[in-house]
């Protein structure tokens, strides 16, 4: 999983244009959380956010939102922003076209029955796997490709702390971080660790003026 993040160069632009965030040195940062839901997690991450009154962004496995939509609820009824990450958490660069719709489709009807119109138009690519052909199908499809330019690292993390030291070094404003609230080989994947480093993170980053938003409250200037 490693190498596989790690070679798809999340902010390179070659592949064709991706959201990125909108930094730099803006004070505001859209933390972003994928291969959810995941019990019980996301529901410590929903605690944490609502006691500091921040907004954030849930990338989800449609497979696992099938299994729990009371999670999905949960994340929209607190204000949250909801994307697409495919139904089973493929490497999109190896999928042909039929089968990325496939993956899209399916992961959109599960959230729509979850949600309904709360989710959004926002997809991010499973290990950020992507190829041009990806970016013009997901254009088609009206989807607009998330990816990011801070990561934390976290999902084969030994500690809080290395979590959270990855995330500062990297932080400059206007950020999109990449973090993990499930995990996409099976559902109960423990993220103790990323709970901590994200309670840690926002009571810096909050001390020090940066506003924490959602994926579509950055895009849109909110």
């Amino acid at each position: 999983m490693l190498a596989g993040y790690n070679s798809m160069a999340p902010k390179s632009q070659l592949y064709g244009r991706t959201f990125t965030g909108n930094g730099p040195r803006t004070r505001e940062i859209a933390l972003t959380f994928d291969d959810g839901p995941n019990d019980p997690y996301t529901f410590q991450l929903l605690e944490i956010l609502a006691k500091r009154s921040a907004r954030v962004t849930f990338f989800m496995i449609g497979k696992y939102v099938d299994l729990r939509p009371d999670i999905a609820q949960a994340v929209t009824a607190a204000g949250h922003a909801v994307g697409n990450h495919t139904y089973t958490h493929p490497n999109l660069i190896f999928q042909s076209g039929w089968q990325l719709r496939d993956e899209i489709s399916r992961c959109d009807r599960a959230l729509n029955d979850a949600i309904g119109s709360q989710r959004t138009k926002l997809f991010r690519p499973p290990f950020g796997g992507r190829r041009p052909a990806t970016l013009r199908t997901l254009r088609k499809l009206g989807l607009t490709p998330v990816m990011w330019n801070v990561t934390g690292w976290d999902w084969d993390a030994k500690s809080s702390h290395s979590i959270e030291h990855k995330v500062t070094a990297q932080v400059r404003g206007g950020d999109v971080v990449l973090l993990h609230d499930g995990g996409h080989l099976r559902f109960g994947t423990d993220r103790a660790f990323t709970i901590k480093a994200v309670e840690h993170l926002l009571d810096r980053y909050l001390g020090e003026g940066y506003a924490f938003k959602t994926v579509p409250q950055m895009m849109a200037g909110d």
